[in-house]
């Protein structure tokens, strides 16, 4: 699959229904996003997904526009807690054609910017930013320890159809030694603990855009043979990680 069709796997009401299994933003995240926000306290927030971002910005934020192309991502996300605050206007859509509202006093894409074309969605973004707005890009960098974690990469691997997934923070300096962008700071929150069940983990994986049953299709049933085989021999039932936020911010002047 390319990544276009890799992409696509969004649309799928099952993978979004897994959206809830991803570790949530840790609550550090939030306190520099309302640092960065000028007016008016209005954001856009690109590729919202299930609006793991939109549903929880601080009160002194007094719009949201949350904006995605997949309807079963925004169907979810209307239906989790905060999905019904009136300042979010969900908005079914690409980044680069949905219709907006500027302009904005802060916009955000968290873990979505490599499923745009940046060469349409960056200027389009810095024509919508209020004067000395930015662009902030958001994402987690979780921490798994332990002898099981090298086996499960392996497995990942085995199954994936990418070779490499380039992490945020990875994609940020590429873009940034392209000329792409031009990085005005960027921050991590402290680690925080994170707890799940194998069985919630591997939902977790479904949700993602390699891992998902629609991408694996019907090696699905073996990976999760082979994962629980692996968790079996270690005799785990849950997976613990240590979960840090990432911003970078940039004013797209």
């Amino acid at each position: 699959m390319n990544s276009i069709e890799l992409g696509g796997v969004f649309a799928d009401d099952d993978v979004a229904a897994l959206y809830q299994y991803r570790a949530p933003y840790p609550q550090g995240i939030f306190a520099i996003l309302e640092r960065l926000v000028v007016a008016p306290r209005v954001v856009l927030d690109a590729g919202t997904g299930t609006g793991a971002l939109a549903r929880r910005f601080p009160p002194s934020i007094e719009r949201i526009d949350a904006v995605d192309p997949s309807a079963a991502m925004i169907a979810r996300g209307r239906s989790l807690p905060g999905g019904d605050d009136t300042r979010i206007r969900w908005i079914e859509g690409r980044a680069e054609t949905a219709p907006l509202s500027p302009p904005y006093g802060l916009v955000t894409v968290g873990a979505s910017l490599h499923w745009m074309d940046t060469d349409v969605v960056l200027p389009r973004f810095r024509d919508a930013l209020a004067p000395g707005a930015r662009l902030a890009i958001v994402d987690t960098e979780t921490t798994h320890s332990g002898a099981w974690r090298t086996e499960m990469l392996d497995i990942i691997r085995r199954y994936s159809p990418l070779e490499h997934h380039l992490e945020t923070h990875e994609m940020v300096l590429e873009a940034v030694q392209q000329g792409v962008l031009v990085l005005e700071g960027e921050e991590r929150t402290p680690p925080e603990p994170f707890d799940q069940s194998v069985d919630d983990y591997l939902r977790l994986l479904g949700s993602t855009s390699t891992l998902s049953r629609v991408t694996l299709g019907s090696r699905a049933m073996e990976f999760d043979t082979e994962c629980r085989d692996l968790f079996a021999r270690y005799r785990m039932s849950r997976i613990r990680s240590s979960v840090v936020g990432y911003v970078a911010w940039s004013a797209l002047t």
